[in-house]
């Protein structure tokens, strides 16, 4: 900052420290600084540090809601631009709008809160803010994933490995989508999308006291991603395998750290890695020594004995079948995206 000079000869100048201009005799050599004592650090705390409500990064602010589905297109129709586009090339868009109009809500209806409430598992997609994508897979207890709200629902985060891929996404981008898929009953999906951010279990409690508790160690929520609403809608059931529950011989782990319940090194990643680690000190043998190459949990089942050939069906059992394609072939005409099954036509 410049100097401030006073009248005559017994005028001043000014300093600038710390924000404030002082006063300084010209002529007068300038007062000698005082060091200060260093502040003493404090002790660090004990233990992995208390989660709150500030101990992870906010994502960008959140615009108004607008009055329809995120990613409003210019002409008023949901979706991207790029779909579209897509729609325009492979002279789709009249299906799309369709299953715009028809599908699409910006909430879960009755049915769809239903039958979030009695799934086990659902896929979790997030990107980070540079658009690097990751999917993931989520399990607990059917109504892990809680309901909060038409317009709102909730998951806790179990304990994993550790790197907390999509909470580190969630942290940059609050875009989240939820694939959920009934393989055994109804042989249907449901895509959720929506925007997610970070909660705490005891700010989330707060705010829903009906919050179910585990009482499993392992499935203890460390902190819960909740998830507002913004596109709700049908997956399609025709390709959907039906796949069959069976009992499991020793129970889950939830929460373990053992590297052989969890798996082991199935893909043979860390051997892999051992391998290379050991090329780059130039031949010498790693740090420990390389883990055995992973087999698969269950052999192959032995080749199965042909069954007998078939009888050649008769010309009534032909036109039996080719009634019962018709019928298939006429509803699925009414719905051939799984119908509403969710009921979104009517809200």
């Amino acid at each position: 900052m410049a100097g401030i000079s006073g009248a005559g000869s017994g005028g001043t100048r000014g300093r600038h420290r710390g924000g404030r201009l002082l006063p300084v005799r010209r002529g007068a050599p300038p007062a000698p600084s005082v060091p200060s004592t260093p502040p003493v650090p404090p002790a660090p705390p004990s233990g992995p540090p208390a989660l709150t409500a500030s101990s992870f990064p906010v994502p960008p602010a959140l615009p108004p809601a607008p009055p329809l589905p995120r990613r409003i297109a210019p002409q008023g129709r949901p979706g991207s631009d790029g779909e579209h586009a897509v729609q325009r090339a492979m002279g789709s868009e009249d299906r799309a709008q369709r299953f715009y109009d028809d599908r699409v809500l910006d909430h879960l209806n009755d049915r769809m809160r239903e039958f979030v409430a009695r799934q086990e598992m659902f896929f979790l997609a997030t990107a980070d803010r540079h658009g690097e994508c990751d999917n993931t897979f989520r399990a607990g207890p059917p109504g892990f994933l809680h309901v909060l709200a038409p317009d709102a629902l909730a998951f806790p985060e179990y304990r994993g490995n550790g790197v907390h891929a999509s909470l580190g996404n969630i942290s940059e981008n609050p875009h989240a989508g939820l694939l959920l898929m009934d393989f055994q009953h109804s042989r249907i999906g449901l895509h959720i999308n929506g925007r997610a951010r970070i909660v705490t279990d005891a700010e989330l409690r707060a705010q829903h006291p009906d919050l179910p508790a585990d009482p499993l160690p392992g499935r203890r929520a460390e902190v819960w991603v909740r998830v507002d609403v913004e596109e709700a809608y049908v997956h399609c059931a025709k390709h959907i395998p039906h796949l069959v529950k069976v009992d499991r011989r020793t129970a889950r782990e939830w929460g373990t750290d053992d590297v052989k319940r969890k798996g082991g090194d199935f893909f043979g990643a860390a051997r892999d890695a051992q391998v290379r680690r050991a090329r780059e000190l130039g031949g010498r043998p790693a740090q420990h020594a390389l883990l055995p190459a992973a087999r698969p949990p269950q052999q192959p089942r032995p080749p199965q004995p042909t069954p007998p050939s078939q009888p050649v069906p008769s010309a009534a059992a032909w036109r039996e079948e080719a009634r019962r394609a018709l019928e298939r072939a006429q509803r699925a005409a009414t719905g051939a995206d799984g119908g509403d099954w969710f009921g979104s036509g009517g809200g």
